[in-house]
């Protein structure tokens, strides 16, 4: 199981990379293959404000959809067009090509609330 030292992670499963006040998020390699093969991923709240929590988007495997959670309040200032038509990427390459949004923070201070990879080592038993 790959879970990068460098990120920070979400209990939902996210993943987080804070470069200044913009975060890039997407989902762990566990996620991806606990969900299968994804055939589509739906973000909603491009260019919105959204809470620490609330849904920003969904992922779409071939037998189930799951929610994605924003793990840092702010603004959706990008989503990975590239996944529009290759969502297989998330599968691929979840830590790289396969990331989703990009946030800009309005509360840099959630980020302590967040998983270091240890931390999230143990929430899914790694």
């Amino acid at each position: 199981m790959n879970i990068p030292a460098d990120l920070k992670y979400t209990k939902d499963h996210e993943w987080i990379k804070v470069e200044g006040d913009v975060a890039i998020v997407g989902i762990t390699d566990h996620a991806q293959s606990e969900l299968g093969d994804i055939v589509y991923v739906d973000v909603d709240t491009l260019d919105e404000d959204v809470d620490k929590d609330d849904t920003f988007g969904s992922v779409e495997a071939v037998k189930t959809v799951s929610d994605l959670f924003m793990p840092l309040s702010g603004e959706v200032i990008e989503f990975n067009e590239a996944l529009e038509d290759e969502p297989e990427l998330v599968n691929k390459d979840p830590y790289g090509e396969g990331w989703m949004i990009k946030i800009k923070m309005s509360d840099t201070s959630q980020i302590e609330d967040l998983l270091d990879a240890d931390a999230y080592k143990e929430i899914i038993g790694a």
